[in-house]
């Protein structure tokens, strides 16, 4: 069936356009984004047909980038399948997992302040109030942890502001406080009494929907690719029940069981938004806030692409190499680690145990016992693996010191400066990536104050919607020396309320 896309009012959108990015285009996106999923959480998959003595009840998803001689799936260099290597010992160290934890961990590990750039001192203390509600109502720092989580791993991360598309635009008005008064807030006196502000935007509020990066589809300005016309999410769903005696993939007629899968298509530009369920329109309506409620975060910037840089992407082909190299060395270590012998010239060697007062005897003078085998030192294959570590080190710029792994001597580090030296790249990366999210997060706020101020719920003019991140330091400080500073910081004049946010205490609520 073809998109009726007649309210969008644009002759550049059209059927055969949607069609070529939801049927060619989706797809690849999804394979792309799926890899890096899978080298970041390395899934195991039961197996039945792992082959050769060393074969395991399952597989791991980094396997794949595992050569055939190791795995024993694969082709030659003429395509032809190999049905003639065994599989050998597979060893997976997922070296990328842990970085971006760590990634995750110095970047969103605190809590976060936001202060207001309103010049009334009222209002600003109520829209700190709200973006603070609207944060904790969508899972506070769980919510900021897997948003930074999802665009480390995907290289961007999109949020969605979901609207109450049942309800106008105004229906905030029809909150009331216990007193029966009616919360059109206009000031904090009016938002903040009781707390109850807070509570309404947690119960009924805007929600923010962190999207899975392999659903995302963009329609970018042909003259500005830093411009979105059109956001499409393009996923599948369940629907309840269960599909019986359907075609099988390979094309055989046969009968199984499956859930119904459902295919959900979303279209949202600045003045309308649509849905479709199996190319069917289900639901739409028109945008109130004059902009697509999607706010759009990249990772680490790549120019002229929708998508950021991925932590994952680079890591991928070091990863496929420290698994193959500790793959080897596990195959060697195996054949070489135990004691062999080769008896020549005696009579039923193989019937006789080889250990302690074990004789044999034989007329035959030319007999004799030969061990073989027991590993010995490989101090090349220890120097390649080194490196393979220190490489990705230097790429993510993560070292195991960031992960409190300290596994050589590297001084002492009786002061910040000397663990900031230490840390140095992973604090520059933290420090990047607070601009990109912070920008994110502020635009995030901006846009829940736009709406709410369309609902009549609390109003604000466009300059009043400017807020500040007080990040806390990455590195793990001495509390009286933040207490010094922070009184060197009083002396000059710094507010009150911003110091107590840097040194982690939650600012008293004030009434009017």
């Amino acid at each position: 069936m073809a998109f009726e896309l007649t309210p969008f009012n644009d002759s550049t959108l059209t059927d055969d356009v949607l069609t070529y990015l939801v049927d060619r285009q989706a797809p690849a996106m999804r394979a792309k984004q799926q890899k890096l999923a899978d080298y970041f959480h390395n899934p195991m998959t039961p197996s039945t047909t792992a082959s050769g003595a060393n074969g395991k009840s399952y597989i791991q998803a980094q396997e794949m980038g595992l050569p055939p001689r190791i795995t024993g799936v694969g082709t030659d260099a003429s395509g032809a399948t190999l049905t003639d290597v065994d599989r050998k010992e597979v060893v997976i160290e997922n070296d990328i997992a842990w970085r971006l934890d760590t990634m995750v961990d110095y970047l969103f590990g605190q809590p976060v302040t936001f202060h207001s750039q309103a010049s009334d001192a009222t209002t600003a203390r109520g829209i700190e109030q709200i973006v603070s509600s609207v944060l904790d109502a969508n899972g506070g720092m769980a919510f900021l942890q897997e948003l930074a989580l999802l665009g480390a791993v995907h290289g961007f991360v999109d949020v969605a502001l979901r609207l109450p598309a049942e309800k106008p635009v105004g229906w905030f008005s029809r909150l009331s406080h216990p007193t029966g008064d009616p919360v059109v807030a206009t000031s904090n006196a009016a938002a903040g009494r009781s707390g109850l502000f807070g509570a309404g935007i947690a119960d009924a509020g805007p929600q923010l929907e962190l999207i899975d990066p392999a659903r995302v589809l963009t329609i970018g300005a042909e003259d500005d690719v830093q411009q979105t016309r059109y956001w499409v999410q393009v996923f599948d769903k369940h629907r309840p029940g269960v599909a019986s005696k359907r075609r099988v993939p390979w094309g055989r007629a046969g009968s199984s069981e499956s859930l119904q899968r459902v295919e959900v298509i979303e279209i949202l530009s600045a003045t309308h938004w649509q849905r479709y369920e199996d190319r069917t329109l289900v639901a739409q309506g028109a945008n109130p806030l004059g902009a697509i409620p999607i706010v759009h975060i990249q990772n680490l910037p790549k120019h002229g692409s929708y998508s950021g840089l991925s932590d994952v992407e680079s890591l991928i082909p070091l990863q496929d190499e420290l698994n193959t190299r500790l793959s080897d060395r596990a195959n060697r270590v195996t054949y070489q680690s135990f004691k062999m012998y080769l008896g020549k010239g005696i009579d039923d060697f193989l019937d006789r145990p080889v250990g302690p007062g074990q004789m044999w005897t034989t007329h035959n003078a030319n007999a004799s016992i030969e061990e073989f085998g027991h590993d010995v030192g490989s101090p090349s294959e220890d120097a390649h693996i080194a490196q393979l570590r220190q490489a990705m080190d230097k790429t993510s710029g993560v070292t195991p010191v960031a992960a409190g792994l300290v596994g050589g001597q590297i001084g002492q580090l009786t002061s910040a400066t000397a663990l900031r030296i230490v840390l140095s790249g992973l604090l520059s990366k933290t420090a990047r990536k607070r601009l990109a999210y912070g920008h994110g997060l502020k635009q995030l706020a901006a846009m829940v104050l736009t709406y709410l101020d369309l609902a009549g719920v609390f109003k604000t003019d466009p300059s009043d919607r400017g807020i500040e991140i007080a990040w806390p330091s990455a590195l793990p400080g001495d509390e009286g020396e933040a207490l010094r500073n922070a009184q060197i910081k009083s002396e000059l004049g710094v507010p009150a309320d911003r110091i107590l946010a840097e040194l982690g205490y939650e600012l008293p609520q004030t009434t009017d």
